[in-house]
């Protein structure tokens, strides 16, 4: 489950991690802790993370930052870039290998999120309603048991909506090639670029990479687009896990050289 400090107090982050059976055996051990998250963007939200954290991992050192700098971190491979994230929701950032900047925010599911799991979520529930959905669409989201009532009740009175509009994905990418669908697929991540790209000066002139599963699973549209935009596309990560445990691998690594490098330098 991940944790987002607008929706999860410090008790729910708690009960969430004492129910993990396989953390609970090694956190007397763990020293430090990375969290890269949505919604961590200030020190007050960091901070509903950190002290949950901190009680369960006792030992630790606990770091908090937003998914973003995870995303930048993950793709960076020596020199300046523009990473984005298209997934359930979307965003974007500059990393020059020391400072990850964000020119335009984030709107979140109600108001931005474009070119997203939600932005696409959005778009074919409202055209579902509409009666405007093709009719293989139409017929996959009946066969889920959607109808005017059940998607007024998740969107506006239960929680967790932008996941529940996001779940709608599989059936866009199943029918990705009709249509309606390039049109909405490409029309989307034009909004994306035109937003969260081109607010970035050198948009041109680095690598634009790119995290999350609507990234990948639509990317040949989005390189397309991209193309037609003058972007060079670098890296597309579904997972940036891996990637981003090198990273601070490769940071620990320097480290220990640089203390090496200190102390023969002491010795002589």
């Amino acid at each position: 489950k991940g944790f987002n400090p607008y929706f999860h107090s410090q008790e729910d982050i708690l009960i969430e991690l004492n129910n993990h059976l396989e953390l609970g055996l090694i956190k007397d051990k763990v020293t430090e802790v990375f969290f890269y998250g949505a919604g961590c963007s200030s020190e007050k939200l960091n901070g509903i993370i950190e002290k949950a954290f901190s009680v369960f991992f006792s030992n630790a050192k606990i770091h908090v930052d937003h998914d973003l700098a995870a995303a930048a971190f993950s793709c960076y491979l020596g020199s300046p870039q523009i990473t984005c994230i298209l997934g359930t929701g979307s965003n974007s950032c500059h990393f020059d290998g020391k400072v990850v900047t964000e020119v335009v925010p984030a709107l979140s599911y109600i108001l931005g999120d474009e070119g997203s799991g939600c932005h696409f979520g959005k778009a074919m529930l409202a055209d579902f309603l509409y009666h405007r959905l093709p009719d293989a669409m139409n017929k996959e989201f009946i066969a889920l048991g959607v109808d005017k009532t059940s998607i007024n009740e998740n969107v506006y009175m239960k929680p967790n909506a932008n996941v529940y509009i996001a779940s709608f994905m599989p059936v866009l990418v199943r029918n990705k090639d009709l249509e309606y669908s390039q049109n909405l697929i490409r029309k989307s991540f034009q909004e994306f670029i035109d937003v969260h790209v081109k607010c970035f000066t050198d948009y041109k002139s680095v690598d634009v990479n790119f995290n999350g599963s609507v990234a990948c699973l639509l990317q040949d549209e989005l390189r397309a687009v991209c193309e037609s935009n003058g972007i060079k596309v670098g890296m597309i990560i579904r997972r940036p896990l891996d990637s981003l445990v090198s990273y601070h691998k490769n940071k620990l690594d320097m480290v220990a050289s640089s203390l090496s490098a200190v102390k023969v330098s002491n010795l002589n």
